[in-house]
């Protein structure tokens, strides 16, 4: 008997042995497919000798030291990697375990600039429904998927939140893009002033939704104009990259693409690309220039946070991304999963829209494809593809709420960038069959 506490008690997961490449193994040896890269996680797959290289190395100098004493040189250079590749404006790295941990310190942040600069009324934060944030209580607290939030919500301090840029259900027939994504981003003007902007800190979002909505992308326009309107009514942007960033969608940072900076930034998953446990908030000059100028003390802390080995292996991470065009490669064999998806499912009655941006693609399943009506939640089909696909020896990443927390379902593919045009006609063709077995 296990002493382990599983996610799920009913449903004991077999015991993993090893990883090669794209593939995991368990101990019965039966080989898995891992298309979602874990929660999109592991974007140069399971054995990269760099990687591994550079932690052996770390282990050998030093294992910890903390931060309230010393700093490391794997820290430091991990830093000096993420600034030189940062969005404009962005100049400081606040090293932290994962990325719940990041957006807890980006909101902590956030609030603790406002009382640095004299606006101390700010205290309240607007993001947007079918949002995820992360599973502390104040990640949580700000993230916009009900069904992850009811049981917390007494003992949560609670964002407000705006519908998302989610063109597939929200985009009005005989609307473009740009005026859909203008009227999109409008929404947060709207309750700004509901709120009062004296009362606003921050507007928090995913440039690309990920686990919540299916690797939903914002049309072009909606984030430019979301940066004007933070600027207006002096809110900061909090853009939550610890999915999407790190070269999963293409390019390292996934704002790039829609050709803003944010005040404050969230990563992790790809950045240690699973083999250490790490995350990091990064935020502007101007913010770390009002602590420094003010009480010279960020009030927040965790132990593990700068551990020397888990930067050893993320500054190999985002070496190979950058210098290496991992990132790069994502973008290109993206768009050969795209493609592949488009083949297999493009006309599939059940599949209502193939979605994302490099290795981040999303499926929304429905029961009829014109009218876009959702299965019957009690159906639970995201539930029945994750446990048919895992027996055929695909990892991948469905799940139901898709629409509002309890209707509709999605599947989220994010294999590493590693992975080849034959092994992505075997994670089609694998996912095909399992859709095939649950519809």
């Amino acid at each position: 008997m296990s002493h382990i506490f599983p996610r799920h008690t009913q449903s004991l997961p077999p015991l993993a042995d090893h990883g090669e490449g794209v593939y995991l193994f368990d101990k019965s040896g039966k080989k898995y497919l891992d298309g979602s890269g874990g929660a999109a996680v592991s974007c140069l797959g399971h054995s990269d000798s760099d990687v591994l290289d550079a932690m052996r190395s770390q282990m050998d100098r030093l294992a910890f030291a903390h931060t309230s004493f010393l700093t490391s040189q794997p820290a430091e250079s991990l830093a000096d990697r993420l600034i030189a590749n940062a969005p404009d404006g962005i100049e400081k790295v606040y090293l932290v375990s994962g990325g719940s941990e990041a957006v807890e310190s980006a909101l902590k942040l956030a609030r603790q600039y406002m009382l640095e600069t004299g606006q101390g009324s700010r205290t309240k934060f607007i993001a947007r429904k079918q949002s995820y944030h992360g599973n502390t209580l104040g990640a949580l607290g700000t993230g916009g998927n009900m069904w992850r939030r009811e049981p917390f919500d007494p003992v949560m301090v609670s964002a407000s939140h705006i519908d998302p840029c989610y063109e597939y259900r929200l985009r009005e027939d005989g609307e473009s893009e740009e005026e859909y994504g203008l009227r999109a981003a409008s929404a947060l003007e709207e309750e700004i002033l509901r709120q009062g902007p004296e009362n606003v800190i921050g507007f928090l979002a995913e440039p690309v939704v990920g686990a919540t909505a299916g690797a939903v992308p914002a049309v072009a326009g909606y984030f430019k104009r979301i940066r004007e309107i933070c600027d207006q009514y002096g809110v900061l942007l909090i853009l939550d990259e610890v999915m999407c960033g790190m070269g999963r969608t293409g390019t390292l940072f996934a704002c790039e693409q829609d050709g803003i900076a944010p005040d404050i930034v969230t990563i992790a998953k790809g950045l240690g690309a699973g083999y250490q446990p790490i995350g990091a908030m990064l935020c502007s000059g101007q913010i770390y220039d009002a602590i420094a100028a003010g009480s010279g003390f960020f009030q927040h802390g965790h132990t593990y946070l700068g551990h020397p080995i888990a930067a050893a292996a993320a500054d190999a991470v985002v070496k190979k991304l950058t210098e290496g065009g991992m990132a790069a490669r994502s973008a290109q064999m993206g768009n050969v999963l795209f493609e592949a998806l488009q083949a297999e499912f493009g006309q599939h009655p059940n599949v209502g829209d193939i979605r994302g941006r490099g290795m981040f693609r999303g499926i929304e399943l429905v029961a009829d494809r014109d009218s876009k009506t959702p299965f019957d939640p009690d159906r639970k089909v995201a539930a029945q593809l994750k446990k048919t696909a895992f027996e055929n020896g695909l990892i991948c990443y469905p799940m139901n709420g898709t629409i509002d927390g309890r209707h509709g379902d999605h599947i989220l593919l994010a294999p590493p960038f590693i992975i080849s045009e034959d092994q992505i006609g075997e994670l089609v063709d694998k996912l095909s069959r399992s859709l095939g077995q649950v519809l």
